[in-house]
């Protein structure tokens, strides 16, 4: 992973690079010691994965090993091996491809819903999708973007890539990819179109930097639909290499400027804004004759979801909206209430039964990142108290029985196997766990009845149907024929099983009669409807809209259903006009591949422990420093070499430091040496050099947990610092010494609604001691504290910030500074300073608009301040001055995106000293501009 730091600068300093490496999910130290590492090497990738997951891991490597060749000539034929981590132990269904260094992580828990990713087998999901990415990177290491990358490493074709190839055609491609080599894929699914088909349905035309941007007022779908129609569109009309022509002229920046868009001008004749337009358009006219009206007074983004029953008038959803946390809500006869604010979570599924909410709650590990559990949690709806009922679980999609005694939900092991169990509503004791003896994956159960459950279910196909499963012997008896197309959200209501399911275009609701076994189709009209809920006489569902999941209601009439003949879904999965699909031997070449070991050999956790690769340039004046970067694959040591120099002194100091975070505390060390530092002794310049040897250690908590995120960090590191005059001096002002530098910092905060600022509670506190414990004396200490609270309106926060800092009276030698000084003055290091400060955040504007595809403008906000500072330090020896620097302020800031997709927030800041700037300064007003300045 590669950091970045923002700096605060009263300069505009050149900002000759502003783009940094996109920063993944990584877990530096994330898995525990205890896990011993396998891997299937191959030339293609190197599958590295926990012992036991041999079958897995063969898979993944046999998938890439045979689709590598059949799909190369649409992206390019450069190839160069990756590593990818398969991470089970983590909750999250995610993955990753990245650079800096070049590596990738599966991360293997698949997830519930069908509709949003599809139902093919999640390692096969993810090799097929995230190797694309692999060949994408290989591919573009070309023209500027290789001179980038021999200057700079792969931080520096990052760069180049990030800057030239947009995210919208890195995802766009892959999901093309996975579409075209496998029966399924997101292009295939209408859940995947929702967004913009909402969007469209509903008039609301946003310009291209709006989509491509997003906004924090208008729902906007993410880059990956837009990216997939955009490659869909070019492959049908232009050729199956017409990407492969233009990403290799966008990467290797031929016309320097815009050159995606030069790009697909040179390749397709059209002019950028006309091309995608007719993409949109190309899509647009799937749904020509499906188009319904929604109301277009409303605005502000609402959602609601997996809405359930209480009575034939109260219904209890999940309310979300940008202004607020996902919330509890009851509804009766259109007046809401609101429950409770959920508990951290995955997704925003619960299950309801009289009076209590069972929903599955994110807990992540006290230490190990990449170990997290999903836990049940019970909410009583009259008094808002929650309690968790399992611990160290990984549960999902839970489910009440009819009588609430008893609770379903699916378990899925970090060794990949799923099962359904049983636990207790009361104390979360495990009551049975169901045979799985068909290897099914089961989402979202339910009771059917006291001895049976119901599910959808895929197969090891990644094929789809619906299941009645004995709860004594885990037999399971299929209601539909199974077949790709996405099933979710069961509801059981009397002998009726309601369900939705893809058919054709739209995903709509059907229900099955358990009884006879006869299929309904229980609509035919609108945009994607799912979450069924039922009552004795009433009906509830969602539906996708510009707006967010939109419920609806109607009286229940299943004498108006439609009988469906050989209970077969209707329609199959649409293709959505795009022919190249199948137009070459890649075509649905996952099924072809067949399950087969492969040799698997031990992976040695030193395996390339320095890995450095990138140089990153970090300016900012009056230090210039080249920092050489490293990391292995298994992200448990990271090393860097540096090399600064010092504008104003004209020293340069070099230094290499190592963190190693695969035990439970970090192991820190690193070495320091400074030459030509510089000083006035007694009116004549003197010169020294200085050497820090340190080596420390590292306590990482994370305390978070339900609606709190927290964490605590303890570190202790010794140095032994030494200085060489030269030699006319050294007798008298060299200097050895060993100090401790001890530092404790706890952060506590509620989690943050899209629109916030700032969390609207929280806390934090550091506290630091250094303290020399040989060769001198020396101390100091630091404490720093901040506290977030809620502003007068919305999404303003409120923050009061405190300081203090005291150096020993006796120091003989100073300590970095890193006191908050009050805003506007010069900075010094006092013998004692005390400050109280107060920032009033609020947003004026959301213009969503953007400039020539170069910069769009997210948010304006202000912050008005106030800081107090009081020091002390001594004139003389003996003598001790108390000086106060108060100053007030404003603050404007800027939220943007640059070439739309790098976040970058500036702005500029007016400061009214209140006090004398005894230490230097401009006069009582100044004016900053603050800039984050640190590259890559």
């Amino acid at each position: 992973m590669v950091y970045k730091i923002n700096i605060l600068k009263k300069i505009i300093v050149p900002l000759l690079i502003t783009i940094t490496c996109s920063a993944q999910a990584q877990q530096f130290g994330g898995n525990p010691p205890s896990i011993e590492w396998k891997q299937v090497n191959t030339p293609q990738a190197r599958v590295i994965f926990p012992t036991g997951m041999d079958s897995i891991g063969s898979r993944v490597a046999d998938i890439i090993q045979r689709m590598n060749v059949a799909v190369l000539p649409t992206i390019g034929y450069k190839q160069k091996q990756i590593s990818i981590l398969l991470q089970n132990q983590t909750t999250i269904s995610n993955a990753y491809v990245g650079l800096a260094p070049f590596r990738s992580e599966f991360y293997l828990t698949p997830e519930q819903n069908s509709f949003e990713i599809g139902s093919l087998p999640w390692a096969d999901q993810l090799a097929i999708h995230e190797f694309r990415h692999v060949q994408q990177y290989n591919n573009f290491d070309v023209g500027l973007s290789k001179v980038l990358h021999f200057v700079f490493g792969e931080g520096g074709q990052a760069l180049g890539n990030d800057l030239a190839v947009p995210d919208w055609f890195f995802e766009g491609d892959a999901v093309f990819n996975e579409t075209h080599v496998s029966g399924q894929g997101r292009g295939r699914l209408p859940y995947f179109f929702n967004g913009y088909r909402a969007l469209w349905d509903a008039n609301r035309n946003y310009s291209w930097m709006k989509l491509r941007n997003g906004s924090l007022v208008d729902y906007v779908p993410d880059w990956y639909p837009m990216g997939y129609m955009m490659v869909a569109y070019g492959r049908e009309k232009y050729g199956d290499d017409f990407w492969r022509k233009v990403t290799h002229d966008a990467a290797a920046y031929k016309g320097l400027f815009y050159p995606m868009q030069r790009a697909i001008k040179k390749y397709s004749g059209q002019r950028f804004d006309q091309f995608t337009a007719d993409g949109f358009n190309h899509f647009k006219q799937v749904y020509a004759a499906d188009r319904p009206v929604w109301n277009k007074k409303k605005h502000l983004f609402s959602s609601q979801e997996y809405p359930v029953f209480a009575t034939d008038s109260t219904v209890i959803y999940m309310k979300s909206t940008y202004d607020r946390l996902p919330q509890f809500t009851i509804n009766t006869n259109g007046k809401e209430t609101k429950i409770s604010t959920r508990s951290l979570s995955l997704d925003n599924y619960f299950d309801y039964n009289n009076g209590k909410i069972v929903y599955p709650v994110l807990h992540p590990d006290i230490r190990w990142g990449y170990r997290d559990y999903s836990e049940l949690q019970l909410l009583d709806i009259k008094t808002g108290r929650e309690r968790r009922l399992t611990r160290h679980t990984k549960y999902f999609s839970p489910a009440f029985s009819k009588d609430g005694a008893e609770i379903v939900a699916v378990k899925v092991d970090p060794t990949g196997k799923n099962e359904l169990q049983i636990v207790s509503a009361t104390d979360g004791r495990l009551i049975t766990a169901i045979p799985n003896t068909e290897n099914l994956f089961y989402t979202y159960p339910k009771f059917y009845s006291d001895t049976r459950l119901v599910s959808a279910v895929r197969n090891t196909a990644g094929k789809m149907s619906l299941a009645l499963i004995d709860i004594k012997t885990g037999n399971a008896k299929y209601l539909l024929p199974f077949s790709f197309q996405p099933i979710a959200f069961p509801a059981v209501h009397d002998d009726y099983i309601y369900f939705s399911a893809t058919a054709g275009v739209n995903d709509r609701l059907f229900a099955v009669q358990a009884s006879t076994g006869k299929l309904f189709a229980i609509d035919n009209s609108g945009l994607g409807k799912y979450q069924p809920t039922v009552a004795a006489n009433k009906m509830a569902w969602v539906e996708f809209t510009a707006f967010g999941y939109q419920l609806k209601e109607e009286d229940s009439h299943p004498d108006q259903w439609t009988v469906l003949p050989d209970n077969k879904l209707p329609g199959a999965l649409p293709d959505f006009n795009v022919a190249s699909l199948e137009r070459d031997s890649s075509t649905d070449l996952l099924p072809a591949i067949p399950a087969k070991p492969m040799p698997v050999t031990n992976y040695n956790k030193a395996y390339h422990l320095f890995n450095f690769h990138s140089l990153t340039p970090d300016f900012s004046d009056p230090n210039y420093t080249v920092t050489l970067e490293g990391e292995n694959v298994l992200n448990t040591f990271q090393s860097r070499v540096l090399f600064n120099y010092n504008r104003d002194e004209g020293y340069k100091d070099f230094g290499f430091d190592a963190v190693y975070g695969a035990l439970f505390p970090y192991l820190s060390a690193g070495f320091d040496y400074t030459l030509d530092r510089r000083a006035n002794y007694q009116g004549i310049n003197v010169y020294w050099n200085e050497s820090d040897i340190h080596g420390g250690l590292q306590l990482p908590f994370n305390l978070s947990s339900g609606k709190q995120l927290t964490a605590l960090s303890v570190s202790s590191s010794v140095h032994f610092a030494a200085t060489s005059f030269q030699q006319q001096y050294q007798r008298i002002l060299n200097q050895s010494y060993t100090y401790l530098n001890n530092t404790i910092t706890f952060t506590n905060s509620i989690q943050q609604a899209r629109k916030d600022i700032y969390p609207q509670f929280g806390q934090t506190l550091a506290l630091n001691y250094k303290t020399a414990v040989s060769g001198l004396t020396a101390t100091q200490f630091l404490a720093l504290g901040r506290f977030y609270l809620p502003g007068i309106f919305a999404n303003n926060s409120l923050i009061i910030s405190a300081a203090h800092q005291q150096k020993g009276q006796e120091n003989v030698i100073n300590y970095s500074n890193d006191f908050p000084f009050s805003r506007g003055y010069t900075a010094e290091n006092l013998h004692e300073m005390d400050k109280l400060g107060a920032d009033y955040h609020f947003p004026i504007a959301y213009p969503d608009a953007g400039i020539a595809n170069t910069v769009y403008f997210l948010r304006i906000r202000g912050n008005l301040f106030f800081d107090y500072t009081r020091g002390s330090y001594y004139y003389t020896k003996s003598i001790l001055l108390k000086n106060n620097f108060r100053s007030a302020g404003a603050e404007l800031y800027f939220d943007t995106k640059w070439f739309n997709q790098q976040p970058l927030t500036f702005g500029v800041r007016y400061s009214r000293l209140l006090d004398n700037d005894i230490f230097g300064g401009g006069g009582p007003n100044l004016i900053e501009v603050i800039l984050p300045v640190s590259f890559f």
